[in-house]
């Protein structure tokens, strides 16, 4: 397998060897999503077959039920990026449209699966489904493949903490600041990214300067407001930091804001993407009687941040 995915564009994917699919939102890309992976790469190594995962953006829900749709755990971008190191062969992301959601169970699979990508072997997650209003499920595609000569095989949920890891509990540990939870479910540090802009110094002044943070992508899952140990990683490497989340009620009429205070680290990244990597929940935000309380604050939250990361280290 290659350690770089290749992402298929209209031509398709090359027919002179038959394929071993995948198919879902993949939102996350968590344990789950990762045992499914593991499975399509094993197979597709032991009959020489392409690996392949078909997921799509946007999440489909956006297109059929806009209200229920739900916020991101991974942009597009940072999907493909943990996608390149899961030893697949090619990633195709569907662009999901009004038509295509519109499409039932057996139209998606001959004119996608078979017709475009050579399927002869399909591994789905044990709650799949697909096709207009989800009426395809694993038994629907058994049937279909008896049919049309491809294999269907359905893989068991993964449990953590005495319960199946889906996207759906990633989103509720997130949302609650669970931050070590949502990590055990993903496999990794639950992260955001955005970039560096200017904002109105009161760090520097502190004496803890800041990096504040614009992220781009509205659809994506913001952790709740708090301060936070994490790592920042930039072009330059990877830093332990605290971060500030939400409002600033010690300084009247000051908008919430994303900030980001990197432990030994001066130099000036103003217009750089940053990634943050949540590692725990430090503390809520709170006001302070004065800026010189808040440095006292600040100087707990940076040595707890420290502590924090420090032992996170040693557990990888």
């Amino acid at each position: 397998m290659s350690a770089d995915v290749r992402w298929a564009y209209s031509r398709g994917i090359p027919s002179d060897r038959g394929t071993v699919a995948t198919v879902g939102t993949f939102d996350g890309v968590h344990l789950g999503h990762r045992s499914v992976l593991e499975e399509i790469n094993r197979r597709a190594d032991a009959t020489r077959r392409r690996s392949v995962l078909v997921t799509f953006d946007p999440h489909p829900l956006r297109i059929v039920r806009p209200e229920h749709a739900p916020p991101m755990l991974t942009t597009p971008v940072e999907k493909k990026e943990i996608l390149a190191e899961s030893g697949l062969d090619y990633a195709v992301f569907l662009s999901f449209t009004e038509t295509l959601s519109q499409y039932q169970p057996r139209r998606f699979v001959e004119e996608v699966l078979i017709d475009r990508l050579g399927v002869e072997e399909l591994v789905i997650g044990y709650d799949h489904g697909f096709g207009r209003d989800r009426s395809g499920d694993p038994d629907t595609l058994k049937v279909i493949g008896s049919e049309l000569g491809f294999t269907v095989d359905v893989v068991a949920p993964v449990s953590v903490g005495g319960g199946a890891v889906s996207s759906s509990r990633v989103r509720a540990a997130v949302r609650d600041g669970y931050m070590d939870e949502a990590r055990a479910c993903l496999g990794r540090p639950y992260s955001i990214r955005g970039v560096v802009v200017r904002g109105e110094g009161r760090g520097h002044v502190l004496g803890f300067p800041t990096a504040n943070l614009m992220v781009a992508e509205r659809e994506k899952l913001i952790p709740p407001q708090g301060i936070y140990a994490v790592r920042g990683v930039l072009r330059e490497g990877t830093y332990t930091g605290a971060l500030h989340l939400g409002p600033r009620p010690t300084f009247k009429g000051s908008p919430p804001t994303i900030e980001l205070h990197l432990l030994d680290f001066e130099a000036d990244i103003y217009g750089e993407e940053v990634r943050v990597d949540f590692i725990e929940y430090l503390r809520e935000v709170e006001p302070f009687d004065s800026a010189a309380a808040l440095v006292e604050q600040m100087k707990k939250d940076v040595e707890a941040a420290r502590a924090a990361v420090d032992v996170d280290a040693q557990t990888i």
